[in-house]
């Protein structure tokens, strides 16, 4: 019974693998990809780094395992690899590729929160979109003429919006709360901040709504001129009834 149960734990412990070149495992692992096995795929990846780390392989093999980290829901992980790749291989050809993946994990990892942000959850700290935007900067102030530097561009215009916005989630928060000098300062903050962006508009007018309540006429009729000029047809003007702001 010993020689058999002996026999039978060397079975379970085989791997199928342990003759491998570089090449053949870089090749499954590539096909279990294809496949959509991610974890085999991984799992094939790994043992080629850890068995020829200075082959031509394992450079590639990283960016690989970050890729299948990614789509197999594994958003951490898939980062680690990403910055693994890019501290070890700064000058890598591929090394614009590693920013435009982490950015890409950040961006779909937080962002869709982000911008679904409702005032209960409006102190929500949007660490992950600047996170994804500061990768995706980097990306484009290195590697202007990359392939993914247009999107990138886009994609962090888009980020500098949501930030806006998650911004003013807080200030209507606060204005909700009856907390109007927190209110004013975040709707300042996004003037300032974020000037060219869509969420101006109502930052402008919740200035000026807490100002109102603040008794700071002067400051309120600034920000009622400021909205008025930049947003002249804004449905929110009609919602400031400051008698000494209209007869301005």
């Amino acid at each position: 019974m010993l020689v058999v149960l002996a026999l039978f734990g060397c079975g379970t412990d085989q791997d199928i693998t342990k003759d491998w070149s570089a090449e053949r495992l870089y090749k499954e692992a590539k096909e279990a990809m294809d496949d959509g096995n991610w974890k085999t795929a991984i799992q094939y990846f790994e043992k080629l780094e850890a068995r020829y780390p200075y082959g031509r392989y394992a450079q590639q093999a990283q960016l690989e395992v970050a890729y299948a980290n990614y789509r197999d829901g594994e958003p951490a992980s898939a980062i680690v690899a990403c910055e693994r790749f890019l501290k070890t291989y700064p000058n890598n050809p591929n090394a614009d590729y590693a920013l435009y993946l982490k950015g890409i994990v950040l961006f779909e990892g937080d962002l869709g929160v982000l911008v679904k942000l409702g005032q209960d959850r409006a102190e929500r700290d949007p660490k992950t979109a600047q996170e994804s935007y500061e990768t995706f900067r980097e990306l484009v102030k290195r590697f202007p003429a990359s392939r993914y530097t247009e999107d990138a561009s886009a994609r962090m215009r888009y980020l500098v919006d949501a930030l806006a916005m998650h911004e003013v989630y807080i200030a209507r928060y606060y204005m909700k709360r009856g907390a109007y000098i927190a209110a004013a300062n975040r709707a300042q903050e996004v003037v300032k901040r974020y000037s060219q962006t869509p969420a101006v508009e109502e930052a402008l007018a919740i200035m000026a709504r807490a100002y109102d309540e603040l008794k700071l006429p002067t400051l309120r009729d600034d920000a009622v001129r400021v909205l008025r000029t930049n947003f002249p047809k804004s449905p929110l003007l009609a919602q400031l009834n400051f008698p000494a702001a209209k007869s301005k």
